[in-house]
């Protein structure tokens, strides 16, 4: 067992923690907001007042943040991980941000003579919670065997994907189908509604079919009703489909379904709906065909 420091305890990060600390390992967490972890600390986990001190106490420092400023905020400065990592030490990043920053990140990781990994994940808390969580790894390949059995303890499948930024490259790649998927699914479910078939129908029928991917499985039964916590708001998932976006424009890739849904998102915000799961974009589209949730 090992001892890990771990920064972000949100919604993802703090399920992750929990894993862990079930399969015995040690465990300095550090949060923003403290209140918040305070289910963890009665659980085991040790505290770190800085991203620094945690990082000073672990061989492995893992970080599950919202976006790319916030891992630039959490790494840089007399309190940010990199004042705190020894030579020897790994960072594994998981958080899905700018695959140019993560490579920016890991050279100067490189020059303290420690090792940094994009390691982002696939999935939701309850593939999490169900241990179905799988994970893409970029990075040194001696480093990704060294926290194989770590990250393995979080999810069951894991896959090295190559040098450092392509994990977070791939994680961008994936996360655009979520919304794409959420939107064409909320199309449909909206056609037939107002063509006479109840909602409940129309979703019973959509989640037995060929089009019910896991995501849509898991996802679809929102537009019945959204949960009280989002699992991944509106916010968040702009956030990812403006990195494709940017990645598209940089490799020349267009991105047609992409920036339809961006754009469903931008009138999700615009309602006032930005803290809500991204599934609302059902209800957006919702409200464009006259109907009401």
């Amino acid at each position: 067992m090992a001892h890990l420091g771990f920064i972000g305890l949100g919604v993802m990060g703090s399920r992750m923690v929990k894993r862990l600390l079930e399969a015995g390992h040690t465990i300095t967490g550090y949060n923003r907001t403290r209140s918040k972890a305070q289910w963890l600390l009665e659980l085991g986990m040790q505290w770190g007042e800085t991203p620094a001190t945690v990082a000073q106490a672990a061989d492995v420092v893992l970080s599950m943040v919202a976006h790319t400023a916030a891992l630039q905020a959490i790494t840089g400065g007399t309190a940010g991980v990199l004042a705190g990592l020894r030579p020897g030490s790994i960072f594994v990043d998981m958080s899905t941000v700018s695959p140019a920053v993560s490579r920016t990140l890991a050279a100067e990781v490189a020059a303290i003579g420690a090792h940094m990994l994009d390691a982002p994940v696939s999935g939701s808390v309850i593939t999490l919670e169900e241990g179905r969580l799988s994970l893409m790894v970029g990075g040194d390949w001696a480093a990704y065997e060294r926290v194989l059995p770590i990250l393995r303890d979080i999810g069951p499948k894991v896959t090295y994907v190559g040098k450092n930024g392509l994990a977070a490259s791939m994680k961008v790649a994936t996360n655009l189908s979520l919304a794409v998927q959420m939107l064409a699914f909320s199309e449909g479910v909206l056609l037939a509604e107002k063509s006479g078939i109840a909602r409940e129908t129309a979703v019973e029928v959509l989640l037995n079919s060929v089009i019910a991917s896991p995501m849509v499985k898991y996802r679809g039964p929102f537009v019945l009703g959204l949960p009280e916590e989002a699992w991944f708001d509106v916010n968040m998932m702009q956030k990812d489909l403006l990195l494709a976006l940017d990645m598209g424009r940089e490799l020349d890739v267009p991105l047609p379904t992409t920036a339809v849904t961006n754009e469903m998102l931008t009138a999700a915000r615009g309602m006032g709906l930005a803290e809500k799961d991204f599934a609302v974009v059902f209800e957006v589209l919702a409200r464009l065909s006259g109907l009401t949730q």
